[in-house]
């Protein structure tokens, strides 16, 4: 055999096991990086601090544990939530960022003003996390000791009884709103720049009643400082299992929840999206977790994308009406 036919046999046998090697590498090579693999950013829509905002950090906590790596809590507060969704939908759709979305920003401002995002348009809906209701609360001075003899008072005297709340557009308005309708009374709307505020004049006897939040109301509810009559929500609440829903208490039908929903960019590939989703699901089902919601009058929740989807779009057509109905415009 020649030297030269040697030699050619020899680059033959190179270029086929180099040829083999490439194939065995390639697959490797092309195998994406596991999710999230990155640093991830949680973008809060309100400001540090409020439940909003420690509601994040628990569950970007969470998150950090089951990913082995930190979760960074990126505050964008203001106009009610709406800068943070604006500023989350401009975010690249790769997975590094996400929002928590609530009530407010998602269903409601885009009835009562303009804002600069679509959800349709511009969100993947992830998963549903938690719900809380507002709870029916007056001054401890109101001669009523149940949603009935409240009604009844209202009934006898319209246009004399104030309804506080954090502000225009606010679940405890909105909920205020539809118990006027449903009860066919006729009580005062007196909005305030934040609960706390609203919160202190009902303490203070300056307007009669409020729909609170649960996390800034329980110290005053158990010290007696105020009358808790029904919660907002369709079943009672883990957080005060002892007050009765509005329904119960009268007005059968009366559902008014507040909510938080995780969204990501539009166009964020699916199996990121999945993969964020079912991740949430781990962390919400946890029983530290649960516990730290429950201690803010929260509840834990998990849903599909869909059920998100859905459900954000019922809340939307729900409060739409009623918008209308009030004629209720941002502040």
């Amino acid at each position: 055999m020649s030297h030269a036919r040697n030699l050619a046999i020899s680059l033959l046998y190179a270029g086929l096991l180099y040829a083999g090697l490439l194939q065995v590498a390639a697959p490797a090579a092309a195998q994406p990086t596991a999710y999230p693999g990155r640093q991830v950013r949680l973008i809060a829509t309100y400001p540090p601090g409020g439940a909003s905002d420690i509601m994040a950090r628990i569950v970007g906590q969470k998150l950090s544990e089951l990913w082995a790596q930190p979760v960074v809590i990126e505050n964008k507060s203001g106009a009610n939530g709406s800068i943070g969704l604006e500023y989350a939908a401009h975010q690249p759709n790769d997975g590094s960022s996400f929002v928590i979305g609530n009530l407010g920003p998602v269903s409601v401002n885009p009835l009562i003003s303009k804002v600069p995002y679509e959800m349709n348009r511009d969100f993947a809906p992830v998963s549903l996390i938690a719900s809380s209701p507002v709870i029916l609360v007056i001054n401890a001075g109101i001669p009523a000791n149940n949603l009935k003899e409240l009604i009844a008072l209202a009934r006898a005297k319209p246009g004399t009884l104030n309804f506080g709340s954090a502000g225009s557009g606010s679940l405890g308005h909105l909920g205020g709103e539809m118990m006027k309708r449903m009860a066919n009374i006729d009580i005062i709307h007196v909005p305030y720049k934040g609960g706390i505020l609203a919160i202190n004049d009902v303490l203070a006897g300056q307007v009669q009643m409020m729909m609170a939040d649960p996390q800034p109301i329980l110290p005053h509810m158990r010290a007696g400082k105020v009358r808790a009559l029904a919660v907002s929500t369709a079943k009672r609440s883990p957080v005060a299992p002892e007050i009765p829903t509005l329904g119960e208490a009268g007005l059968p039908g009366f559902v008014a929840d507040n909510w938080w929903g995780v969204y990501l960019p539009a166009g964020t590939p699916k199996p990121i999206v999945d993969k964020l989703q079912a991740d949430l699901t781990r962390a919400m089902q946890s029983a530290e977790v649960k516990d730290k919601f429950i201690a803010m009058g929260i509840e834990s929740l998990s849903t599909t994308p869909e059920g998100l989807r859905d459900y954000a779009r019922a809340e939307t057509e729900k409060y739409s009406k009623l918008v209308r109905e009030a004629g209720i415009k941002a502040e």
